[in-house]
């Protein structure tokens, strides 16, 4: 079986993969100290929860934006799957041409994304990630990786603010019941959140426009389900994504 690992600044998530099918997924906060010994036994317990058997592994797949993390996973992906993992890199063949200047600066979870997307989707198709950035990828009609757009995810612009303004209280972002707050909370919650959703509506409008043509947008990310039912865009939701990616280029570079 397929272990498929997409380690974010704020949130890991994990799918186990037996061929094609997803047996198991897990989302977890991503905890920057974690050693090799400590990422096996959290494996281990979130697999003995599921009746699982860690030894199962046969193979891993890493997309990762935390560097000293990636180290610690290849060493404990070492030890219970007995195999050196694919690490996701824009080294790796991924079968999508990459139009960027610097494919070296573009994340793994942004490739992941990309190949799955054109793969379920077609081209062109754009895709919204929401984590602690919001990243959007554009692949155009011709299916070439062209760019996209990085900006602050919607939990790191309610810690900004909360951080920035003393007088307001930290509190949970949730989407209100109108835009004109009645309340501070309701205020800042009408901000963020619709704030959020006008941003990346307006984003893509501008991406279709510099296109030259529409796309099918696509939403996957932690906290995508928050907002896009807002949004007049987006057109599917895929929490699955970045996984998906990684299984079908992991299938593509190792058989």
């Amino acid at each position: 079986m397929l272990l498929a690992v997409d380690i974010g600044n704020t949130q890991t998530v994990l799918g186990l993969y037996a061929q094609d099918e997803l047996l198991a997924h897990w989302r977890c906060a991503t905890v920057h100290g974690d050693t090799a010994d400590e990422i096996a036994i959290k494996i281990r317990a979130l697999f003995a929860n599921e009746d699982l058997d860690i030894f199962d592994i046969a193979d891993v797949a890493i997309a990762s934006v935390v560097p000293p993390l990636t180290e610690q996973w290849q060493l404990a992906a070492a030890r219970f799957a007995g195999m050196e993992p694919l690490v996701l890199s824009s080294s790796v063949d991924i079968g999508l041409p990459i139009e960027y200047e610097n494919p070296a600066e573009i994340g793994a979870d942004r490739l992941a994304d990309a190949v799955a997307a054109i793969e379920l989707y077609g081209a062109p198709v754009v895709v919204v990630d929401f984590g602690t950035a919001t990243n959007i990828e554009v692949i155009d009609a011709k299916g070439a990786f062209v760019g996209g757009v990085i900006a602050p995810g919607l939990a790191t612009s309610a810690e900004a603010l909360f951080t920035a303004a003393a007088r307001l209280a930290k509190f949970s972002v949730e989407v209100p019941e109108a835009v004109i707050g009645k309340t501070t909370k309701g205020a800042v919650q009408s901000g963020l959140t619709f704030g959020e959703v006008d941003r990346i509506d307006g984003l893509i409008h501008r991406i279709f426009a510099e296109l030259g043509y529409p796309a099918k947008v696509v939403a996957t990310g932690g906290l995508s389900a928050r907002v896009v039912d807002l949004s007049s865009t987006v057109n599917v939701i895929n929490d699955d994504l970045t996984l998906e990616g990684l299984r079908l280029i992991y299938k593509r570079v190792r058989g």
